[in-house]
């Protein structure tokens, strides 16, 4: 690690504020009456969050490598909060709060506005906040813990399918397995600390990565947390959770916060990346070997749906596969397009999640044989999913472009031309199964049975959010140089760490 680990901030604790607002907010959003009280409040809370957001991106220094903005605080026994950011952090950030106004936005127009779920939105930003800021590895694990829990009363207060009962307990077993799995990660490492230190607990990154732990049991706690976060994304071979999960859940507001934030993939360059380098080198053809599987399986599997929301969970674990490769491939330009590839899919999942919300809110189905001819009656809707899953394949002038071309180039450096031709090939299949649901939705001719014979046509609030996401999408997309530039020197460190095996 360098010498400057991070820089402490004088004045207003941003990182902290980031945290309250959106708690302070769900607070006095729980107990109004008023319909329009609490929308009005819930949108002021989040829009503000989203201004400190940007503030905090106005005051971060670029050329720094350094995490800024440290805050520390002491609170019993070996936890500790310790938050701080670079540019990946920040990247997060932005996207949390954008992602979270976008949830405040849409939940009045998808569901009953019942106050309890604006609060559960702003809670599980709060936490996401905190995940997203946090370089203590303890801190980290609660929070996740919390937001296991947030996201759960989300799948079971807000899901009106008769089997969600059967998602919710899929979910609580993967995702509870992978709580179980990252506790007792976490768990060994503080313990590994407090024998070699003389009997001192911490989990803070720095004080975990500057020991030296024995290569078998390095290899254990690598698996107990890349499993645990692993779930969490979903990768394959462990995402039995999420076709069930969106088929039954709630459409767009769970998967949120799941999927287009990915906590998992944070966690991975974070902690365990920084923590255990000799386990991560031994096992990476490991992992991108099942990536590379999962590229195909996913996509074909996504190819032969016939619901819309089970294809959408198939195309995620296909993305995220491809996301793998590039992060496993353990380069400059590996890290960099993969943290980028996790803020553009979020953008772009997000995108198509909401839109298939939509559609389901008129249609009551997400059967795509009695889809068909939306695109006349809801059209910017329409264009949004197109955009959207242009965006999910990288398409030129959309947010996923130049990710996906920085992950090809440093997978070429890593593994050469067979992995990378497999990463482009699953690519290929994942542009056609999203072109195939969309031509399948919204431009083929309705069937007989059809359900969209009399879909209402866009409203105010609907035409707003699918055009904040078209302009969203499209704006990161051509101009993506200051991403890039953000997250430029967040990778000094493992930059060093890793010389050896990136090339």
């Amino acid at each position: 690690m360098q010498e400057i680990l991070w820089t402490e901030q004088g004045g207003l604790p941003i990182l902290a504020l980031l945290q309250l607002l959106p708690l302070l907010t769900a607070l006095l959003v729980l107990p109004l009456k008023a319909a329009r009280t609490r929308i009005g409040l819930a949108l002021f809370g989040s829009g503000a969050e989203l201004l400190l957001a940007i503030h905090l991106l106005a005051g971060f220094d670029r050329e720094q490598s350094a995490l800024q903005f440290a805050e520390h605080l002491t609170l019993f026994g070996p936890l500790a909060y310790h938050a701080a950011v670079d540019g990946v952090g920040v990247l997060f950030v932005l996207l949390t709060a954008l992602l979270s106004l976008l949830m405040v936005v849409y939940s009045p127009i998808r569901t009953e506005n019942a106050p309890r779920l604006l609060a559960l939105i702003l809670a599980a930003e709060a936490i996401l906040m905190g995940l997203f800021t946090s370089i203590d590895l303890g801190w980290f694990l609660l929070l996740s813990v919390g937001e296991f829990m947030v996201v759960g009363a989300l799948i079971a207060g807000w899901s009106h399918s008769p089997e969600k009962d059967v998602a919710l307990a899929r979910y609580y077993q993967f995702l509870g397995t992978a709580m179980l799995l990252t506790i007792i990660g976490v768990s060994m490492l503080g313990w590994h600390h407090h024998d070699t230190s003389g009997g001192a607990w911490s989990f803070d990154l720095f004080d975990l990565a500057g020991g030296h732990l024995d290569p078998d049991i390095q290899t254990v706690i690598f698996f107990l947390l890349f499993y645990g976060l692993a779930i969490r994304i979903p990768v394959f071979p462990l995402h039995g959770w999420l076709p069930s999960v969106a088929e039954h859940g709630t459409t767009a507001l769970a998967p949120t916060f799941l999927l287009g934030l990915k906590v998992g993939v944070y966690g991975l360059i974070r902690f365990v990346l920084p923590i255990l380098p000799d386990a991560v080198q031994r096992w990476q053809e490991f992992v991108v070997t099942f990536a590379v599987f999962g590229t195909f399986y996913a996509a074909l599997l996504a190819m032969l749906q016939v619901n819309l929301r089970r294809l959408l969970a198939f195309a995620v674990v296909s993305h995220t596969s491809i996301l793998f490769i590039g992060l496993f491939s353990l380069n400059h330009l590996a890290f960099t397009g993969s943290v980028l590839l996790s803020a553009t899919f979020g953008l772009a999942i997000t995108g198509l999640l909401i839109t298939t919300g939509l559609v389901y809110q008129r249609t009551h189905t997400a059967l795509l044989d009695r889809l068909g001819g939306l695109f006349d009656r809801i059209p910017l809707i329409g264009l949004a999913f197109f955009i959207a899953g242009l965006s999910i394949v990288g398409m030129p002038g959309t947010p996923g472009f130049d990710a996906a071309h920085l992950i090809m180039e440093a997978a070429m450096r890593r593994f050469g031309a067979l992995v990378t031709i497999a990463a482009a090939l699953g690519n290929v299949i994942a542009a056609g199964f999203l072109l195939w649901a969309f031509q399948r939705a919204f431009l083929a001719p309705a069937s007989g049975d059809s359900a969209t014979s009399r879909v209402a046509r866009t409203s105010p609030g609907e035409a707003l959010l699918a055009l904040i996401l078209i302009l969203v999408l499209l704006g990161s997309g051509f101009y993506s140089e200051p991403w890039i530039e953000l997250v430029e020197h967040s990778f000094v460190n493992l930059d060093a760490l890793y010389a050896d095996s990136g090339h």
